[in-house]
């Protein structure tokens, strides 16, 4: 063991002074920890009793103790709150204004800033605030509360306020102490209600934030908000048209300032194409985001998302202090703690209740006895007060006896669950005489029969507290839950990646002959314009060789002399499929490969050939959509083949990797290939599918499948508003799922069939056409165009069945009918009005028929082996609306997407 360490003596010179001397050593230490130990308990964390901070709970008890029903000025607010709080008025005022804006505990007046634009509150002497009827209800019982002194010893403060509500969970917190922080998100108000309730009958809950801010939240890795947990936030953009997108919402935690910032900063970065931003914000938030003309809205949207603080995430670390200490726990695990503390609470306060009832029967009880037995003329001879005491005293026995006391046979004395004491027998020679003389014995016995009646009342409840304290928060529910529903949208969000949205702002450039590639040779004289690309993009070039490279765009790239092609590379493209022939330097014969580029490494060289010296490739095209060719192969004049001229046909070959040898295409010399045709994509149609939930297509295996789409097939969406567009199948599209009656794959021959109102007769109209339009992107509306036409049915299914509730004459009781729509009318322009409905009136029209694939295609989606999470996801069966308006699949589909929403997390993360 080495020796303990020894101070020195201190050394002085001759003739210096001595003085004292302490060491510090062990001081920083212990000191450290009592600072650290304060921030957290008595600052940062708040405590689980009642889900405050120190400061908020003195503010609310300073305000208790000066609520008289009227606003106060928040400076006098703070004043007050300064004998409690040791840190001065700054910091008061900060918490208030916060408590103030969270629009539970604490009605304000005046300007107190706002959340959502980032605004501050007026100063403390314009403002006022008093206690809200929910804190009065629910914060406040000095029965319950218990006390210590404040920080100078001179005032009385609640160490924590009796709160019988889960507040923590409602207005959530955030707070940094020494090694730790605390960030616990808001929740929805009557959600915690009735979670409360669910806990207290046994069930299972699980909750999710709910932001004043409103917008969109994926909540699939919320992990009941302990450490690790994260949410992204987006705000709610809008799609006005194609040159104007509106911001509806914004995310939590950011505001419509910083919002218009990073949109502009995006921007000037490039990242991102606009014209201007205008904030129309007033009591909605509004942000006009301006394109110019030809930049996709869908693109911008996604870009927005990805650029800037559109979309944000937040990692909750659900902090608290529980039995003086700091513990990390879920919310549902504080909800569970809240609700215990709730039930214990309501036990209490029924107990004191008990207790005063007992008393005031007691009381009244022996006034009874005292007044009607006319015991107080037993006292007026008396000459001590001693005297007139035992008097009473003596008098009372003979009609009372203590609970417990045997009981004599034919006993009809009053039983007193305590004794009687000097106090007691005190305030009856306190009463006066005109009170004994106006004494009603009736009205006694009715009092006492009230206080027993709430007794039982009371004992019931104390018998039954689950019962009871289910019934509070119903209460609760009832009376402050109106108002508060759920602002914050629960959704799935999409992926997006920053290399699919970034902007093409840059235009990509090739040197062929001296080998250099890059955005920044727009002055070389011998560059060739390539294509539109990003700052973000991957860079593929591969030379005569057969060699090539994948490299970083950047303003200048060497990639080596005899480039035959410079293109933008997409890792995850599997549809770009690369033609080519080579010449094998060693043996002199030709080879066709067909390959993916996949798997690659950034400025490695890889050899699309043999790597025999002499090598070079004759031939080399790259089809975006796997199309193959047939190409014309002219040999050498040299060559001994009689035959010196053919044609070859890609599609004859395979497409596989980039490291495959080919097949031989002749040993002969070859002189020149020229394309003579091409052909189509040889990995057939790319097959879609419609996921409701985000509202995108996706090639992904889940949702709803739509068929394989060629280069030249459309969408086909019919929307509530009556109208209908053909739009390619991008999944790049955000679809308006709530406002969509019918989304498929357009085929030429697809009759689509519709009931509607016209808003002027107020008739209704069959019609049957087919698409006759073929312009995409744009709307074309095939309904009446009179203010008030209403959609009531559409399907593309060829033999539509409607059930009508309806009524023929004015007299007539209602009938159900139902009617084949295909045999009712024949097929018609798009533009006809139809044939009408001849009834008097149509109370509810329901559709009969589904709107699912045509039979080939039903039978390709049960062919395909769908991964297990895509089966879950599509095996859920929407319940059939009531038959007030349209009902075909798509209407379904949303259904089915706000019935997911609604489901856990963990089956959330396993369905998407």
């Amino acid at each position: 063991m080495t020796e303990p360490e020894t101070e020195e003596e201190p050394k002085f010179a001759p003739g210096e002074t001595i003085h004292d001397v302490a060491t510090v050593r062990g001081m920083y230490q212990n000191w450290f920890l009592d600072y650290a130990s304060y921030v957290i308990l008595e600052r940062a964390v708040p405590a689980i009793e009642d889900g405050l901070k120190p400061v908020q709970r003195r503010i609310l008890h300073a305000m208790k103790e000066m609520d008289d029903g009227r606003f106060n000025k928040v400076a006098n607010v703070i004043g007050q709150t300064m004998q409690y709080h040791p840190h001065g008025d700054a910091s008061i005022g900060d918490a208030m204004v916060n408590l103030g804006q969270k629009d539970l505990l604490i009605e304000t007046q005046g300007n107190w800033g706002d959340v959502r634009t980032g605004d501050g509150a007026a100063a403390p002497r314009y403002i006022e605030a008093r206690l809200s009827k929910f804190a009065l209800d629910v914060v406040f019982n000095p029965d319950t509360t218990e006390w210590q002194l404040s920080y100078d010893g001179r005032k009385r403060e609640p160490t924590t306020l009796p709160v019988k509500f889960p507040l923590l969970l409602a207005q959530g917190v955030e707070g940094i102490a020494v090694g730790l922080s605390t960030k616990i998100m808001p929740h929805n108000f009557q959600e915690l209600c009735r979670a409360s309730i669910d806990l207290l009958k046994g069930r299972e809950v699980q909750l999710f934030p709910d932001f004043s801010t409103g917008g969109l939240c994926d909540v699939s890795n919320y992990n009941s908000g302990l450490r690790g947990a994260k949410i992204r936030l987006r705000a709610t953009i809008e799609k006005v048209d194609k040159t104007l997108l509106v911001i509806r919402d914004i995310p939590y935690g950011t505001t419509t300032t910083a919002l218009m910032e990073s949109i502009v900063k995006a921007s000037e970065a490039n990242k991102i194409k606009i014209k201007k931003v205008v904030d129309n914000t007033a009591a909605n938030v509004e942000i006009q985001v301006h394109l110019p003309t030809g930049i996709s809205p869908d693109l911008t949207m996604d870009a927005l998302y990805a650029f800037t603080d559109c979309e944000i995430s937040i990692s909750p670390n659900t902090c608290v202090i529980i039995d003086e200490k700091p513990r990390f726990v879920g919310v549902e695990e504080v909800l569970r703690l809240s609700t215990r503390a709730t039930v214990r609470l309501l036990e209490r306060e029924l107990e004191i209740r008990q207790d005063e009832l007992w008393e005031k029967w007691h009381n009244a009880s022996l006034e009874k006895i005292f007044i009607e037995n006319r015991i107080y003329r037993k006292i007026e001879e008396c000459e001590s007060w001693e005297e007139i005491l035992e008097t009473i005293d003596k008098g009372l026995k003979k009609f009372v006896r203590i609970e417990g006391e045997k009981a004599r046979a034919d006993d009809q004395r009053i039983v007193l669950r305590r004794a009687i004491t000097e106090e007691d027998l005190t305030r009856l020679t306190e009463i006066r005489i005109k009170r004994i003389s106006k004494y009603d014995g009736f009205k006694a016995d009715e009092y006492l029969q009230r206080l027993e009646t709430e007794l039982a009342e009371v004992a019931d409840h104390l018998a039954n507290l689950t019962r009871y304290a289910i019934r509070y928060f119903e209460g609760l529910l009832k009376k402050y839950g109106a108002g508060r529903e759920r602002k914050t949208q629960l959704r799935t969000f999409d992926v997006v990646t920053a290399q699919k949205v970034a902007v093409a702002n840059q235009k990509l450039y090739v040197n062929y002959a001296d080998g250099f590639v890059g955005y920044g040779l727009k002055k070389d004289e011998h560059a060739v314009t390539i294509c539109d690309c990003s700052d973000l993009d991957d860079i593929i070039a591969i030379r005569r060789d057969g060699t090539f490279t994948v490299s970083k765009i950047a303003e200048k790239t060497f990639v080596g002399k005899d480039i035959l092609h410079v293109g933008v590379y997409n890792k995850n493209d599997d549809r770009l499929v690369y033609n080519m022939v080579y010449l094998d330097g060693a043996s002199g014969i030709s080879f066709a490969k067909r390959f993916l580029v996949s798997g690659i490494t950034r400025d490695k060289v890889y050899d699309l050939t043999k790597g025999t010296k002499g090598t070079k490739t004759l031939y080399l095209t790259a089809n975006p959509n796997s199309e193959s060719e047939i190409v014309s192969i002219q040999l050498s004049d040299k060559a001994p083949a009689r035959v010196k001229q053919f044609d070859f046909d890609f599609a004859d070959l395979a497409i596989k990797g980039k490291g495959s040898m080919g097949n031989i295409v002749t040993k002969q010399p070859i002189k020149k290939i020229t394309q003579k045709s091409l052909g189509d994509s040889t990995l057939g149609g790319r097959e879609m599918f419609f996921d409701s939930v985000v509202g995108r297509l996706t090639t992904a295996a889940h949702g709803r499948y739509l068929g394989a789409f060629d280069t030249d097939d459309t969408i086909l969406v019919v929307f509530k508003d009556g109208s209908y567009e053909l739009t390619p199948p991008d999944p790049a599209i955000h679809f308006d799922v709530p406002n969509i009656l019918l989304l498929r794959k357009f085929e030429a021959d697809t009759v689509l069939s519709t009931v509607y109102m016209d808003g002027e007769t107020k008739l209704h109209y069959v019609k049957r056409f087919k698409i006759e339009t073929s312009t995409l992107s744009k709307r074309f509306t095939f309904i009446s165009e009179t203010k008030g036409s209403k959609l009531l049915a559409v399907t593309a299914n060829p033999e539509p069945l409607v059930e009508l509730k309806v009524q023929k004459d004015k007299k007539a009781d209602k009938e159900t009918e139902k009617i084949a729509l295909h045999e009712f009318i024949d097929v018609k322009g798009w533009k006809a009005m139809g044939n009408k409905l001849n009834y008097y009136k149509i109370h509810a029209l329901t559709l009969l028929t589904d709107e699912g694939p045509e039979p080939q295609r039903r039978e390709v989606a049960k062919k395909r082996a769908l991964p297990k999470a895509a089966d879950t996801a599509a095996a859920p069966e929407a319940p059939r609306p009531e038959p007030t308006g349209p009902v075909d699949v798509t209407a379904e589909e949303v259904a089915r997407a706000q019935e997911l929403l609604k489901r856990p997390k963990a089956q959330l993360g396993l369905l998407f």
